[in-house]
């Protein structure tokens, strides 16, 4: 299995030697007193990196968007979101279950723009709407290929959001990867929101943990919240500490998973019977569509791919995501992109 090209997501990266020897070497405490100094290292890093307060430290991505809705909604609340966030499709109904608010959304292309989100806003004064109170943005989004949301869009959002005395939530999983992209700082790019969100197992390649940063009294909420959802962890510095290695060591080599993107999606793009937008492709993330032109479904190519040694992610009928990061090297995904085009070709009706 060591010789497969797995670019099914950023999240199957494995940890490096040196990460592991950071992880067995770690000081650790219980984090649910508080004393945990990995842990409290990097809340305190990760808090000044982000312009913020305070930060807390969560076991996943999931979890911290879902403290972040109990946090900042109460049950029966509505909350914006970009039209298929990661909030809506990839957190099992979460939103309900566990906030009991629900989301609309609105925009294309990963993002939306503040008339519409003006547009979109409940009228408060109708007995038969649910409240719209919060706002939440995705940078990068998932599912629309890792595009990085206009931070002028963004500071128009949460200015109106502010008007209309709603609260503001980034969804920063990649925010690593935007900042990459846009030449933003994570602190700027996080500037105008209440609370943001920030995952270290996707592009930084730690096995795991995310963090939410905010306020002072917002996170002592969401620190609760983390508890009442049965994240509050023990002697978690061997994840935080990968983290805090993942900062020293990864943060500066994603770019190099940006290119590897930019090289296997031009690849496709020319040699592959594909529907592929080359401006979607800004980061790390690349998605594509089969036409009807082409016999094969998406479930279909990740089989057949699979089996010549490269995995895909079958997004959806005819949609396939792949994700670059840093366990593909160029040469590796140069060969999957030769391999998805002649597989491809040779399925074309």
């Amino acid at each position: 299995m060591n010789d497969l090209i797995d670019l099914r997501s950023d999240t199957v990266t494995r940890p490096t030697a040196a990460m592991r020897a950071a992880m067995a070497a770690a000081p650790v405490g219980d984090d649910q007193y508080g004393e945990d100094p990995s842990t409290n290292q990097l809340q305190s890093r990760c808090a000044e990196l982000l312009g913020k307060e305070a930060a807390v430290w969560l076991p996943t991505g999931t979890m911290a968007n879902q403290a972040a809705l109990r946090t900042l909604t109460r049950p029966g609340d509505e909350v914006i979101a970009s039209r298929e966030s990661h909030a809506g499709w990839h957190e099992v109904g979460g939103a309900a279950a566990n906030a009991g608010v629900q989301l609309q959304e609105i925009g294309q292309g990963g993002w939306f723009t503040a008339e519409q989100m003006r547009a979109a806003v409940k009228p408060r004064n109708f007995v038969m709407f649910p409240t719209t109170t919060l706002v939440q943005v995705e940078n990068t989004h998932n599912r629309a290929g890792g595009v990085v949301v206009p931070q002028a869009e963004v500071l128009r959002i949460c200015a109106v959001a502010r008007e209309l005395g709603m609260a503001t939530f980034l969804d920063g999983a990649r925010l690593w990867n935007a900042s990459v992209a846009s030449g933003l700082t994570v602190s700027e790019l996080s500037a105008p929101f209440d609370m943001v969100a920030v995952a270290f197992s996707k592009g930084l390649g730690a096995p795991g943990g995310s963090l939410l940063a905010g306020s002072k009294d917002l996170i002592a909420a969401a620190s609760r919240h983390r508890h009442r959802l049965g994240g509050a962890m023990r002697q978690n510095g061997v994840f935080t500490s990968a983290a805090l290695y993942a900062l020293d060591h990864h943060l500066a080599r994603l770019p190099e998973d940006h290119a590897n993107a930019r090289a296997l999606a031009e690849a496709l793009a020319s040699k592959a019977p594909v529907v592929l937008d080359l401006t979607t492709v800004q980061t790390n993330i690349v998605v594509f569509h089969l036409p009807d032109s082409v016999s094969v479904d998406a479930p279909g190519l990740s089989a057949l791919s699979r089996a010549r040694g490269v995995l895909i992610n079958a997004f959806g009928p005819r949609t396939v995501r792949v994700a670059t990061h840093l366990d593909v090297t160029r040469e590796q995904c140069v060969r999957a992109a030769s391999v998805l085009a002649e597989l491809l070709s040779n399925c074309v009706r």
